[in-house]
């Protein structure tokens, strides 16, 4: 079985100063050894730092986001290869804040999650429904729709993970009920098998939006859910470790 993965995205957040986090997220991980995987993806400026500071540590570093080409004139953005040149060993592609902000489509998704395989990266896809796409019963839908549009042929070649985020909750300080995450991690369970076969049978499902110490290890029981994509709690050693050390 693939271990449970708890992610760190820093989002645009980070300076030099708040490494010291990340330092005393491996520490404790180093004296007390975690039952997951734990990464942490903080924002580019920090991540040739990061993999320093990380540097002998069981915790993984990985980007935020990847271009679908490895190289070229694109100004500004980072390709798959790039990233696993400074350290990385994974990435997210396709959270909502890309596809809103950027308008990615789940192809240019699906392109991204190929660069990070071709790479050696093991790609977090990420999918989720908006609130009114839930509150028109959608959401399982939407998923579905989302899952096979981003997760491209080949995908069972190398490692990934799926975190399931409904956008609504992302920041929010509310989360969907156990029976709802449950229900959505259910729907994403046989999406994964039919798009990616036997990998998509053992592929952790992460489950992201508002997750906290507090309500972390609820969530981290739920059936299918193998792991969590923490937002503004990672950011914090002592918020970060306790979601971490939720996953029993």
């Amino acid at each position: 079985m693939v271990r449970p993965l708890i992610a760190g995205n820093w989002k645009m957040n980070g300076l030099g100063r708040d490494l010291a986090e990340a330092r005393a997220v491996a520490a404790s991980l180093a004296e007390t050894p975690a039952e997951s995987r734990v990464a942490i993806c903080p924002p580019a400026t920090l991540l040739a730092r990061m993999a320093e500071a990380l540097s002998g540590s069981s915790v993984l570093l990985g980007g935020q986001d990847c271009h679908a080409e490895p190289s070229g004139a694109f100004t500004g953005d980072i390709s798959a290869e790039m990233l696993a040149d400074a350290g990385a060993r994974l990435v997210i592609v396709g959270h909502s804040e890309r596809r809103a902000g950027h308008g990615e489509t789940d192809a240019m998704v699906a392109a991204k999650a190929a660069a990070a395989v071709r790479a050696g990266l093991q790609p977090i896809v990420c999918v989720g429904e908006s609130r009114a796409q839930r509150d028109a019963g959608q959401t399982l839908e939407v998923i579905r729709r989302q899952v096979a549009g981003s997760i491209p042929p080949g995908m069972a070649e190398g490692g990934f993970a799926l975190a399931y985020e409904p956008i609504w909750a992302i920041g929010a300080g509310a989360t969907p009920t156990p029976d709802e995450i449950a229900a959505g991690a259910a729907a994403l369970r046989q999406s994964l098998i039919d798009c990616a076969g036997a990998a998509g049978r053992t592929a952790p499902i992460l489950y992201g939006g508002s997750v906290k110490p507090d309500n972390a290890a609820q969530i981290l029981k739920l059936p299918e859910i193998g792991g969590a994509l923490v937002g503004g709690a990672s950011l914090k050693a002592a918020d970060f470790l306790a979601i971490i050390r939720a996953q029993a």
